[in-house]
């Protein structure tokens, strides 16, 4: 059934929208995923802030325009679908990349990240990339690690005192 005009305005406004609020946008290839499949993603996508938006490809067009973002969504081929990330600009990235290694069928085709086109190569690269609070964690190591040596040092010194008073004793 064709969508109305009214239909069609309604669903460029609300793309544009989520172009406006998005912090980093994942194009997929969805073509013989089944429906079960694509409702585990959205779950998946939910659960980190994250939305997948299935669009005809002449209104993603207009909207990705009239956000000054000019990508001819028409030569891709396939079915598409956008993935918004709103809090992180990593966690759409991830979550399409876990889920496309269990299901063969959903490709990652590119993205957009800081309002530029990048390929699907570059997307693969975020994904793999370690989360915040891992990295984090890695600084706080790192940082933590020469006052937890230093300790151990001076452990090791009163240790081998009490070694020597205790053979000095016997």
């Amino acid at each position: 059934m064709a969508l109305t005009k009214a239909q069609k305005q309604k669903i460029l406004d609300d793309l544009k929208e989520k172009i406006a609020k998005q912090k980093a946008m994942v194009f997929v290839d969805f073509t013989g995923l089944k429906v079960k499949d694509l409702s585990n993603l959205r779950k998946k996508l939910k659960e980190s802030d994250n939305e997948l938006k299935v669009a005809k490809k002449t209104l993603l067009e207009l909207a990705l325009k009239s956000t000054g973002l000019k990508i001819e969504v028409k030569k891709i081929k396939g079915e598409i679908a956008l993935v918004f990330g709103y809090k992180n600009e990593i966690s759409p990235a991830q979550t399409v990349y876990q889920f496309a290694e269990a299901n063969p069928n959903l490709k990652i085709l590119g993205g957009i990240l800081e309002n530029k086109l990048i390929d699907a190569e570059k997307i693969i690269e975020l994904a793999k990339l370690p989360t915040r609070e891992e990295l984090l964690a890695g600084l706080v190591g790192s940082i933590f690690a020469p006052v937890t040596n230093l300790v151990n040092v001076l452990q090791g010194n009163i240790k081998g005192l009490l070694y020597v008073l205790a053979k000095a004793k016997t």
